[in-house]
């Protein structure tokens, strides 16, 4: 198997509304990503587009075929790729296989949603028909509602505190305040500021939970011969780890609702593959469109005994300056959640951690990084370590 490495990433800010279209969120990430590589002038092998539901959203659909063709990228094979919210780093997946197996040597993946398009009460809908059609939807069932349920659970079996929920949010607050591309970066909140926010779904509050976002992220992926080929300058990022596994659809058939089975899953998947454990990783990008969801991850993943990520964060471990700085770009809760764009959205981040371009957020001597796209309500999980090669 040939090795896959990063060689160029670019992403739009997120933000809603974002001005233009589907396309023009998709191809602004895309030049980006293809500009910071050098390939302006290449021919590419193959293009992978992640979006959720640009047809529900933007009206658009085939949106990888017009995505080529707004790119000038003809005739490169292209399809989308549509797997909740964990699309973004499942095309990234599809993508590393494609050069892995020898089939391309140089793709361009990208993620875009445009979700501003509807109000949040359609948005909300729309994202909870990922849920068990019969079982809960129909039920009304809706993600924040799952989000409640988990951390009422969460909290009578392990005692977390509001407070300790509530420092997520502030951690991932402060961490988007130093990230131009974040919807939020405007907003630093306060744990009082949290715990007094807008009640959602008991005990989830407005600053638990991420924005409806517009935005796009992408990557330019090529195999190691290629990158030396292209003589690039920049530092290369491998792609060391990759793991997905599934959950059942319906929560009330899980062995533990406390318990992130997937998450867990595709995290030993890929740190075996990439010969690290988690001891082993300097920053990650977690999926926390809920705060509940960061501390279960965190724990699930590896970093944290059960029952401790929310003491953890609590006590600084999670911040940029911590033992294991988690989010460092606000993460879904303060830079957005693009549905289609997220899982792309981390990998890029992660990138700019591990060449030292973070800016005011950099991750000091970062070399191993972990990120978790997270599809439905854990039933369908994503992880992706990346190592710096240099």
């Amino acid at each position: 198997m040939r090795e896959v490495t990063i060689m160029g990433c670019g992403m739009t800010k997120f933000a809603r509304p974002l001005p233009g279209s589907l396309m023009d969120i998709a191809s602004e990430a895309s030049l980006k990503a293809i500009e910071d590589a050098g390939a302006g002038d290449r021919d590419f092998d193959a293009v992978y587009f992640a979006s959720m539901a640009c047809g529900e959203f933007a009206h658009q659909t085939a949106a990888a075929t017009a995505l080529v063709d707004e790119l000038a990228l003809i005739p490169a094979p292209t399809h989308r790729i549509e797997n909740g919210p964990a699309s973004g780093a499942s095309a990234i997946r599809d993508a590393f296989f494609g050069i892995a197996s020898g089939m391309y040597d140089l793709v361009l993946v990208t993620g875009a949603e445009k979700m501003s398009t509807v109000s949040g009460a359609v948005a909300t809908d729309l994202i909870s028909t990922m849920l068990h059609h019969e079982a809960e939807y129909l039920h009304g069932a809706t993600l924040p509602s799952f989000a409640a349920m988990l951390t009422r659970l969460y909290m009578k079996r392990y005692g977390l505190t509001e407070n300790q929920l509530a420092a997520v949010a502030v951690k991932n607050h402060e961490n988007g305040s130093k990230n131009p591309y974040a919807q939020l970066s405007h907003k630093k909140c306060t744990i009082e500021g949290v715990k007094d926010s807008i009640m959602i779904a008991d005990p989830i509050r407005m600053y638990h939970c991420c924005p409806v976002s517009d935005g796009g992220a992408s990557l330019v992926i090529c195999s190691a011969e290629k990158a030396r080929e292209l003589g690039i300058k920049k530092p290369l990022i491998k792609i060391a780890g990759l793991g997905q596994a599934t959950d059942a659809h319906t929560l009330q058939e899980r062995e533990d609702p406390a318990v992130l089975k997937s998450v867990q899953l595709a995290s030993q998947q890929a740190f075996k593959m990439a010969g690290l454990e988690p001891k082993d990783i300097d920053v990650a990008e977690v999926h926390d469109a809920f705060e509940i969801l960061e501390i279960v991850e965190s724990e699930d993943a590896g970093f944290f005994p059960k029952g401790e990520g929310g003491k953890a964060a609590e006590e600084g471990k999670t911040a940029l300056d911590g033992e294991l700085p988690i989010n460092p770009s606000g993460g879904l809760k303060s830079r957005g959640h693009a549905l289609g764009a997220t899982g792309l959205a981390q990998a890029v981040e992660l990138v700019w951690q591990l060449r030292g371009e973070a800016g005011e957020r950099q991750v000091k001597d970062a070399k191993n990084a972990y990120a978790l796209n997270f599809g439905g309500f854990g039933d369908n999980s994503v992880v992706t370590v990346l190592r710096r090669t240099d």
